[in-house]
Order: structure tokens, then C-alpha cells, then sequence
């Protein structure tokens, strides 16, 4: 079976990109593989890759966890998750990529135009937020970027908001691995990419939090909701242009 390198060194862009923004490499690697591989074999790999990628995180960002957070985004999340595992054999993926573009486009635009807008991290919003990004990560492979909103809209210092999404995105990637294997998404092309993957999340991860130490919290802030935005007008392109 042939290695598609070209996946490999996109795979490594999106692991640094994932970890300035702080929401991890899924809402980059998801459409990156959709171009080389089948839907739910991509879904497989993004679970795969997400081991070596967040244990890195949180090795390199430990100071930075937040428990109170963990708890209320991190529960809801594995929870819904697994849901959202088992609904991915019954649900049009297109649909769902639409609204989740227009909802990441929405919100975005309205905290980069409001930049003094900041949400409490109170119970409800932290439970809310954690409940629907674990079921598009379990619907659509990348919960990130629904996580990554909700922690921006907090306003929480870079080194927490990378930490805290590493742990819950670990916690999410181990449930959902065992939901994917179920359901046949794990096989011998996804395993043969392993080792590879495996190593471009670890150096991902640690070139990226090279590139922080340059980046302000306020630039923090804004590049991650740029990105937010741009993957929302590519989730839409990519629907309406194929």
C-alpha cells in the first residue's frame, strides 16, 4: 500500500497550526484527509493521530490545566461523543459540515468584531459547549473548533486553553478510538499510518509551542478565531464545491 507523503507533511501543518490556535490539529487534519482517504477512514486516523498529538500537549502544557474546566467541558464531551460515534453510520455528513461551517463562521465574526466580548466560564455555558463539541467530533471527526470558540469566548490565558483542550481531547479521542474500531472505521490502511502520525504529532506539537513564546495572549486570542473562521468557510466550500 502506497504512503501518501504529501498527506504526511500536511499532517505535520496542521498539527503546529492546531497547537497556536490551541484547539488541536483535527479541524485542519479532517479536511486535509478527506482529500486523500474515505470519510470514515479518515475519522479513524483523526482519532489515531489525536494519542500522540495530545499527550504531547499535555506533557509541554501541564502548568497550564484547568480542572474546574476539565470537568465541566471534559464530561459532557466523552459523553456526547460516543453518541455522536454511533449516530456517524446513519447521519449525512454533508449536512452537518454546512451547519457546522455557518455556526464556526457566525460566531467567529462576532468575537472579532467584538473584541471586548468575553462569556463567564460558568457551569451551564462550559457543560453546553462541551456536550455539542463531542458529538461533532464523534459526528464529523473535529470538536475542536466548537471548543475552541468556547473557550476564545472565555478569554482564558493561552497556556489553560492549550492544556485543558488537550486533556478533554484525549479523553474524547480514547472513547470514540473504541466506537470507530465497532464500527469498522480502524483497519490495515489506517494502522500503517501509525507510526507516522504518531511522530508528526510530538514534533507538531513542539514546534508550535516554540512558535507561542512570539505570539501575545491577545494575538492568541484573535489568530485562534481567524482560524475558526477560515475552517468554517472551508467546511462550507468543500460541501457546496464537490
Amino acid at each position: 500500500m502506497r504512503i501518501e507523503y504529501i498527506f504526511l507533511v500536511l499532517a505535520l501543518l496542521a498539527e503546529i497550526l492546531g497547537t497556536i490556535g490551541g484547539f488541536g490539529s483535527s479541524v485542519f487534519f479532517v479536511p486535509l484527509g478527506n482529500f486523500y482517504f474515505d470519510f470514515y477512514s479518515v475519522l479513524g486516523m483523526t482519532a489515531i493521530f489525536h494519542f500522540s498529538s495530545n499527550l504531547s500537549k499535555i506533557f509541554l502544557f501541564k502548568k497550564g490545566l484547568d480542572k474546574t474546566l476539565l470537568v465541566y467541558l471534559g464530561v459532557p464531551a466523552v459523553i456526547f461523543v460516543i453518541a455522536g460515534g454511533f449516530l456517524s453510520k446513519y447521519l449525512d455528513g454533508r449536512i452537518l459540515e454546512i451547519i457546522l461551517g455557518i455556526f464556526l463562521v457566525s460566531l467567529s465574526l462576532l468575537f472579532l468584531i467584538k473584541k471586548n466580548l468575553v462569556i463567564t466560564p460558568d457551569k451551564p455555558r462550559s457543560v453546553a459547549g462541551g456536550a455539542l463539541s463531542g458529538l461533532t467530533a464523534g459526528l464529523l471527526g473535529t470538536g475542536g473548533a466548537i471548543r475552541g470558540i468556547t473557550m476564545a469566548a472565555f478569554n482564558l490565558e493561552k497556556s489553560v486553553f492549550i492544556a485543558t483542550s488537550a486533556m478533554i481531547d484525549f479523553m474524547v479521542d480514547l472513547s470514540r478510538t473504541f466506537v470507530y474500531y465497532s464500527n469498522g472505521y480502524i483497519g490495515k490502511q489506517e494502522l500503517i499510518y501509525l507510526p507516522f502520525l504518531f511522530a508528526i504529532g510530538i514534533a507538531g506539537t513542539w514546534i508550535g509551542k516554540k512558535i507561542l513564546h512570539y505570539i501575545s495572549q491577545e494575538n492568541f486570542k484573535k489568530f485562534s478565531l481567524i482560524l475558526i473562521l477560515i475552517i468554517g468557510l472551508v467546511s462550507i466550500g468543500k460541501v457546496l464545491l464537490v
